[in-house]
């Protein structure tokens, strides 16, 4: 079996064949660090922290590069409206996006590479785009020449005709052709910049990638990857620097995951339906955030409401509620041999079928429901008259290395009671040994309100947070 992924440049699903056999060369394009991010910043770090997971989990070693831009005119603007200066910023900001994504289950890059710190092969990979001839300096900016690459416009599938029609030059731009885009911007009187033999100023948006992906992953990449919206111009623009300076392909695959919606709006400020992801993951369970994310395809759109939060919550539980009653059941279960091939033979025939819904392009929604088929097989076995250890722990053995894959913790981290609220348990227990239910609903709706739920289970009382 091989995987198998949708390169937006082909458009078409192809097999996926690394340079270096065993191995993954993915950059991701990270944030712009002058906000808290949102949840559609926060989709591709699931994503693609999910296709890192799986190809490692396949036994890749994979190089992930997601880079900061701790430098632009959103940061600049931030920084004079707060009275504060751009570095200072652009690190409250990375912390933030670190402590978000890492409570949604997202594993640090092997590089962060921020443009603040690679200023110098910038300005070079910028001077040797001048020598070739694809780019001019101009009153101190400097620009791409987007004519002088023939192949502009193949990763968005748009002819220079089409993209001439509706370029403008800005003003104060002095560009050649208005389809031509910046690499160095001068820099303005007191604002943050870096010397270059065309005078004081600062990176391009697009160029930093180009030169960070060539510094940390060579001339050509495996995997670039990022949000829908960055196919044109950013990628398109990279492409067009990165193969005309390196003179190869840039990047073998390039995939890109769907837009956010919220109660089916398109996402915006000016609508007052922003969400943060920072404020998000104080206000529910950042694993069911995730697994919301990834019970959509990459590719596809996903709406996003409160509603459907739940909904994803209740179907999060389900699996978490056979995981916790295998391991409880665990407890009285008989080591014998019996013969349970079948039982074996159904746990690794549903692994198999996880594996072929995620070799194809990461179909993480189809995984989802391989698990759900786990958890319904495990509920079945759970009705048997004789359980075996073997298959409780190959029942929770295999729930626990699937959920991994996708990046969800399934097994909770145990908290202790406070002597009060373990007496209460044990009285409410007795009451029902005296049939004294009165009692045992009064200490249930009193320890509810202390947020602590009880379920009546097959395997006995179990009690969670609510």
């Amino acid at each position: 079996m091989s995987i198998r992924l949708y390169n937006t440049l082909t458009r078409s699903k192809e097999s996926f064949i690394p340079i270096e056999e065993g191995k993954v060369k993915m950059y991701v394009c990270g944030p712009t660090v002058y906000n808290y991010i949102h949840i559609g910043n926060a989709r591709p770090a699931i994503v693609f922290d999910t296709v890192r997971r799986y190809f490692e989990y396949r036994g890749f070693d994979v190089e992930y590069v997601l880079n900061f831009t701790d430098v632009d005119d959103k940061l600049i603007k931030a920084a004079n409206e707060l009275g504060e200066e751009v570095p200072d910023i652009a690190n409250r900001f990375i912390q933030a996006y670190k402590e978000d994504v890492g409570a949604l289950g997202v594993k640090e890059a092997v590089h962060h590479p921020r443009v603040t710190e690679n200023m110098d092969e910038i300005i070079a990979f910028i001077q040797g785009l001048i020598e070739k001839g694809f780019a001019y300096e101009s009153d101190g900016d400097v620009y791409f020449r987007t004519r002088s690459f023939n192949q502009y416009g193949k990763l968005s599938h748009q002819s220079i005709d089409e993209l001439r029609s509706g370029a403008r030059i800005e003003v104060g731009e002095k560009k050649e052709d208005p389809i031509d885009f910046t690499l160095w911007k001068e820099a303005k009187p007191e604002e943050i910049s870096w010397e270059s033999d065309w005078g004081n100023g600062r990176p391009g948006w697009h160029i930093e990638c180009s030169a960070m992906a060539k510094k940390y992953l060579g001339n050509t990449i495996d995997i670039h990857a990022g949000g829908q919206d960055l196919t044109f111009p950013h990628h398109e623009n990279e492409i067009a620097q990165s193969e005309a300076n390196n003179g190869n392909s840039f990047a073998r695959y390039w995939m890109h995951n769907g837009y956010i919606n919220i109660e089916n709006e398109k996402m915006s400020k000016s609508l007052g339906n922003f969400v943060l992801a920072h404020d998000l993951v104080k206000k529910h369970d950042p694993q069911v955030i995730r697994f919301f994310m990834l019970s959509v395809h990459y590719r596809h759109p996903i709406n996003f409401s409160d509603e459907l939060l739940a909904g994803a919550k209740n179907s999060f539980d389900r699996i978490r509620n056979a995981f916790e009653n295998l391991k409880h059941r665990h407890e009285t279960s008989l080591n014998l041999t019996n013969d349970n091939q079948k039982w074996f033979d159904e746990i690794n025939q549903q692994k198999q079928q996880f594996i072929v819904e995620m070799d194809d392009d990461f179909n993480t929604a189809n995984a989802i429901s391989v698990l759900f088929d786990v958890t319904k097989s495990a509920n079945l076995y759970l009705q048997s008259e004789q359980t075996h250890t073997e298959v409780i722990t190959g029942f929770t053995e295999l729930i626990k290395e699937l959920m991994g894959v996708l990046g969800l913790q399934i097994e909770q981290e145990t908290e202790l009671l406070d002597e009060e609220v373990d007496d209460l348990i044990e009285e409410r227990k007795q009451a029902r040994k005296d049939r004294n239910f009165a009692r045992a609903d009064e200490i249930r709706d009193e320890l509810k309100e202390r947020n602590i739920i009880l379920e009546d289970t097959a395997q006995g009382i179990r009690w969670k947070r609510g």
